[in-house]
C-alpha cells in the first residue's frame, strides 16, 4: 500500500477515527489501532471498538491498493503536528508503515489488516432510513440526550429511543428521574423503536463538521448507522426494554406560567448557589395573589434565598425541584420563552406529578423534572 494525501485531509480523518479506537482499555491489542485502506484510488480509515465503528474516506492525491493498521493515537498525534500544506506519503513495508512529509519521516511498527475485525454489515434494502439536516440533527439530539442515564445496570436507560408515532419520529431518553422529548421528524412512511447509545450519538454529534448538511440514519434490527458527507459511524442497538414513557404526559389541573427562558435559568442558578447544603433542591412558586413567579433556595446553614418574575399567574402553586435537573432542562431549550408547567398535587395515593418544561409554541420539545416532596 503506498498513499499521498494532504497533511490537513488525513489530521482531519484522524482525529474522528482516532477516538472511536479503542486504546490501553482495549481487549485485543489490534483494537488500538486504525485500519488505512486503499481500493482503486479511495482510502478509508476504520476504527472500531467492537461496541461502535466509524469509516472516514479520506480524498487523496494518489493510492496503491492495500491495507494496513496502525496505532490510531501515536499516528493521529504524529500528523496533527506536521505542518499545514504538506504532502504526507504512506507506505507499508511489511509491517512496518513508513510516514514521512518533507523532512519529516517516522516509521511506526503495524499489524496486518487481516487480523481486524471484520465490520458487520446492514441490509440496506430491508433497513428503515430517515433523513434530515444536520442542524435539525444536532439540535435535537442534543436537547434530548441531556436525560440520558450514566447507570449501566439498566441499559435502556442510557440511550437514546428513536421510536414512531402518527407518522412523525420522534427521539426520547431519560434516567428515571427526568424525561426528555423531541418530535424530531415530521411525517415520516417507515416506522421503527430503537434505543441508540448514548455515546454513539455524543461521538456523532462531535464528528459533525460545517461541510457536512444531512444526516442519513439507517437502522436494521440489530444496528443504526449514522452517514455524513464521507464518514459512516455505525453502533449495536441496546438490547433493554425502553419504557412506555408516554403514560407521563397525562398531567391533570395544571397550572401553567409562560417565562422567559433567560431570566428563570438566571434565578434557579443563583438559588442553586443557596441549595448545595440541602441537596441542590430548590422551591418554585407560582403565586397567583402577587403575581409573580418566585424561585427560592431552602433555608440552610448557608443562608436562603429568593427571586421573583413579574409574570402573569393563572393560579398559585408550589413545588420542589432539583435544581441540577431544572438548569438542565433551561440549557437544553433553544426558544426564548418556555411554557413552565405545574400539576396540582394528586390526593389520592399515586406518585407525585412531574414538572413540565416545554416551548412557548408548540410541542414539539418537552421536558419532565421530578418533583420532589416539600
Amino acid at each position: 500500500m503506498e498513499i499521498e494525501v494532504t497533511q490537513e485531509k488525513l489530521a482531519k480523518a484522524l482525529s474522528s477515527v482516532s477516538r472511536v479506537a479503542a486504546g490501553a482499555r482495549a481487549t485485543l491489542p489490534i483494537l488500538s489501532n486504525v485500519l488505512i485502506r486503499a481500493d482503486n484510488n479511495k482510502v478509508s480509515l476504520t476504527a472500531t471498538n467492537l461496541e461502535m465503528a466509524v469509516v472516514e474516506y479520506v480524498p487523496v492525491i494518489s493510492a496503491k491498493n492495500g491495507a494496513m493498521t496502525v496505532p490510531a493515537r501515536l499516528l493521529a498525534e504524529f500528523v496533527s503536528n506536521l505542518p499545514r500544506g504538506e504532502k504526507i506519503t504512506i507506505k507499508t513495508e511489511g509491517v512496518k508503515v513508513k510516514i514521512s512529509a518533507g523532512k519529516y519521516t517516522s516509521t511506526i511498527n503495524g499489524m496486518a489488516a487481516d487480523d481486524y475485525p471484520e465490520l458487520p454489515e446492514i441490509d440496506e434494502k430491508a433497513a428503515v432510513k430517515y433523513k434530515l439536516g444536520t442542524d435539525e440533527f444536532k439540535i435535537g439530539i442534543s436537547e434530548v440526550i441531556v436525560a440520558a442515564s450514566n447507570d449501566t445496570t439498566r441499559p435502556a436507560f442510557t440511550g437514546v429511543c428513536f421510536n414512531t408515532l402518527d407518522n412523525d419520529l420522534y427521539i426520547a431518553a431519560t434516567d428515571g428521574y427526568r424525561l426528555a422529548e423531541k418530535r424530531f421528524i415530521k411525517g415520516v412512511s417507515s416506522d421503527v423503536r430503537a434505543v441508540v447509545p448514548a455515546s454513539a450519538l455524543q461521538e456523532v454529534l462531535r464528528s459533525i463538521v460545517d461541510d457536512m448538511e444531512e444526516v442519513e440514519i439507517v437502522f436494521d434490527e440489530l444496528q443504526a448507522r449514522f452517514r455524513m458527507g464521507e464518514m459512516e459511524i455505525t453502533s449495536k442497538l441496546i438490547d433493554g426494554t425502553f419504557p412506555d414513557y408516554r403514560a407521563v404526559f397525562n398531567l391533570s389541573e395544571d397550572v401553567k406560567v409562560i417565562l422567559d427562558r433567560a431570566e428563570l435559568l438566571r434565578v434557579a442558578k443563583i438559588a442553586a448557589i443557596f441549595s448545595r447544603e440541602v441537596n441542590q433542591s430548590i422551591v418554585c412558586e407560582a403565586d397567583a395573589e402577587k403575581q409573580v413567579f418566585a424561585v427560592s433556595s431552602i433555608l440552610n446553614e448557608v443562608g436562603e434565598n429568593r427571586s421573583e418574575i413579574p409574570v402573569e399567574i393563572p393560579d398559585s402553586e408550589k413545588v420542589k425541584v432539583d435544581s441540577r435537573q431544572l438548569i438542565t432542562a433551561l440549557n437544553a431549550i433553544e426558544e426564548p420563552k418556555i411554557r413552565f408547567i405545574m400539576s396540582k398535587k394528586d390526593t389520592g395515593r399515586g406518585p407525585i406529578p412531574p414538572i413540565l418544561i416545554m416551548n412557548e409554541k408548540n410541542d414539539d420539545y418537552r421536558h419532565f423534572v421530578t418533583q420532589l416532596n416539600i
